[in-house]
């Protein structure tokens, strides 16, 4: 027969090692977004004249892999950038990935490409403020060194 006395030390000791956990994840969270920088989604000021402060783009499939633009869609919207649309680029034969300034706000596009881990030689520039967006992210088929992408198989 197990005395009541073990019961409350086993639940005590469960409680600890759930507390501890949840400690150890809080600390996790906060080491990494202390020592890990992170993009910041808003505009420079005086970068544009779109509404709101925060960066808007669109993202754009130039592979034909199925969700690859709905994942990076998920991955920019969790890092508060402002997808305002979603699709198909014009063919499904891009190389490489890029980040397409679209209001000549360069620093908005190096902040989207910077998030997706593209390095800065693949911002371009291409002003259509037609779009209203601050820039295009086109999905090339090196998306598998995207960030979105690195745990995937």
């Amino acid at each position: 027969m197990v005395s009541w006395s073990r019961v409350r030390n086993g639940l005590l000791n469960a409680a600890l090692a759930i507390g501890g956990l949840c400690v150890a994840v809080l600390l996790y969270g906060l080491v990494t977004r202390v020592l890990i920088p992170q993009p910041d989604p808003r505009r420079s000021p005086g970068g544009s004249n779109l509404v709101g402060s925060i960066i808007q783009v669109e993202v754009r499939n130039g592979v034909g892999v199925d969700r690859l633009a709905a994942e990076t869609t998920h991955y920019l919207r969790d890092r508060g950038f402002d997808v305002v649309d979603v699709g198909n680029y014009k063919t499904f034969t891009q190389k490489r990935s890029v980040v397409i300034d679209r209001v000549g706000d360069p620093e908005a596009a190096r902040k989207v490409a910077e998030a997706l881990g593209l390095p800065p030689d693949r911002v371009e520039q291409e002003i259509r403020r037609q779009y209203y967006l601050d820039a295009s992210v086109i999905i090339g088929h090196d998306y598998k060194q995207l960030h979105p992408f690195h745990n995937q198989q």
